[in-house]
């Protein structure tokens, strides 16, 4: 797929260079185009577009807001993809609790470069273009089967080539390999290192046992980047303030930087800006929408958070309603040196209010004006 126009003038521009309006139509130009392209080549979304919104007068939005969403569950039920079996080049899928579904999301060859392209300008933004020594805080079987990955696997093969040198700091069995990490630091001292890891496992595996062990790291100028709900910490009441605090304590780590992103959006990640909120980039907006009506809120308003990307070609996950639950918080704030939309995450929305949401997003409503 040849990139349009709106999706070039994205593509030009540093990743938090437009200001939030200008950003915002350009984004609902590209929404245009994907919607009409998943509509006319995948079924089962022409299907929910024509139940949900109205069919295809819902194709020709002015608004961002008023674009069809598909719910991310959707993705756990059926086959979503607009390019037949012999184009996809790879499949992702979703990391799910023992039991559940898993979505899977199918990546052409165009989509996946146009996802690794975006990455890696969001990216350099935050590391700067030079590659450092990478540690990553998992261990390498997650990696191994590069057809199918799941979504930790897909997290970390994406971050590969931002680093080199990657050392995989955790066994197989989930411990700390705590004598090769620190002949790893000792053969790349003088350049800085970047970790990454999921939360929890970050605190689990590697700052609490650190504590156990009462040993310090050393790691001027290192960053950590880390990813994953915080549902866990929060019932071990770490607050996001603690978690970096007792990471610099045990590993000498200042530079530390949360990301929201998912499976179903590869490429589309919010890294957080330094007020400690998610920040949207150019390729990629956020809309909080009303848990019972689903109507948009504005910034200060909690409600589900709604998710647009410019990248996804080979299956709808162009504009997906999330089960997480999110505020508003500004844009284009100069405190941030970043333009575009922040926010935060509250948590996920609980399985009861969940389901009411569901049952009222299953009925016919009429299509956006």
């Amino acid at each position: 797929m040849n990139a349009s126009p709106s999706l070039e003038k994205l593509l030009a521009a540093a990743p938090y260079s437009l200001p939030q309006k200008e950003k915002r139509a350009i984004l609902a130009d590209r929404t245009r185009e994907l919607t009409q392209r998943h509509y006319e080549r995948c079924e089962p979304y022409r299907n929910l577009v024509d139940r949900v919104f109205g069919g295809a007068r819902a194709l020709q939005f002015a608004r961002l807001e008023d674009a069809p969403f598909v719910p991310v569950s959707l993705f756990k039920t059926r086959e979503l993809r607009s390019v037949g079996p012999g184009e996809v080049v790879k499949t992702i899928t979703s990391s799910g609790t023992s039991g559940q579904a898993v979505s899977r999301i199918y990546l052409d060859a165009g989509t996946a470069q146009l996802q690794s392209r975006t990455l890696v300008k969001i990216m350099q933004h935050f590391l700067g273009v030079a590659r450092r020594p990478m540690v990553f805080l998992d261990h390498s079987a997650v990696v191994r089967d590069r057809q199918s990955s799941s979504a930790r696997g897909a997290a970390i093969l994406g971050m590969l080539p931002f680093g080199r040198q990657p050392f995989y700091a955790l066994r197989e069995d989930m411990t700390l390999d705590l004598e090769g990490l620190e002949k790893y630091l000792e053969g790349t001292r003088g350049q800085p290192p970047v970790f990454f890891g999921f939360t929890f496992m970050v605190w689990q595996y590697f700052v609490e046992i650190l504590e156990k062990l009462n040993r310090r790291l050393s790691l001027p100028g290192a960053v950590l980047l880390h990813s994953g709900g915080w549902k866990k910490l929060e019932a071990l009441q770490v607050s996001p303030e603690e978690f970096r605090r007792r990471l610099l304590a045990a590993a000498g780590i200042e530079s530390v930087i949360n990301y929201y992103g998912m499976a179903e959006q590869v490429g589309s990640v919010y890294f957080e800006n330094p007020l400690h909120f998610l920040h949207a980039s150019i390729y990629s907006d956020v809309i909080i929408r009303d848990t019972n009506t689903l109507e948009p809120l504005p910034p200060g308003r909690a409600g589900l958070i709604q998710l647009v990307s410019a990248l996804p070609a080979s299956y709808p996950g162009h504009s997906l309603l999330t089960e997480d639950l999110g505020v508003l918080e500004g844009s284009d704030n100069p405190a941030t040196g970043m333009n575009g939309q922040y926010f935060r995450i509250l948590g996920r929305l609980p399985k009861a209010e969940l389901r009411g949401c569901s049952d009222t997003f299953q009925k016919p409503v009429p299509a956006p004006a």
